[in-house]
């Protein structure tokens, strides 16, 4: 189980599984954000946070919404959309104290054009 949360504390995450590898993504938000994130089925992944705390950016091709603090800001994760079998979420592992992953391989993915990791 892994535990992280914004800076304020008001959002707050737990991971009920150790992921293989984070993914760093160089997509338009992404690269903005600083985001290294762990991705799990929604299922696994338990959201912490007053009704209302986050603020839902939707963009592109409206498949996910990221979610920011309203209080500090921090990115604190994304969830799909979609509504599928499927779904997934991700976690900002800029949220968790950097020795619990200190062990894992950060994986470039390339969210800008080919959609592939890059190792």
């Amino acid at each position: 189980m892994i535990k992280g949360a914004c800076h304020c504390g008001t959002v707050s995450f737990v991971l009920d599984e150790q992921p293989e590898w984070l993914t760093e993504c160089n997509c338009s938000i992404c690269r903005r954000i600083g985001a290294i994130w762990a991705h799990s089925a929604i299922a696994n992944i338990t959201i912490e946070a007053p009704p209302e705390s986050t603020n839902a950016y939707i963009q592109g091709d409206k498949s996910l919404a990221i979610h920011t603090c309203k209080t500090c800001g921090c990115a604190t994760h994304w969830e799909s959309l979609g509504g599928d079998d499927n779904a997934h979420m991700a976690v900002n592992c800029r949220m968790i104290e950097p020795s619990i992953l200190s062990d894992l391989k950060i994986r470039p993915f390339d969210g800008a054009d080919t959609w592939t990791y890059l190792d």
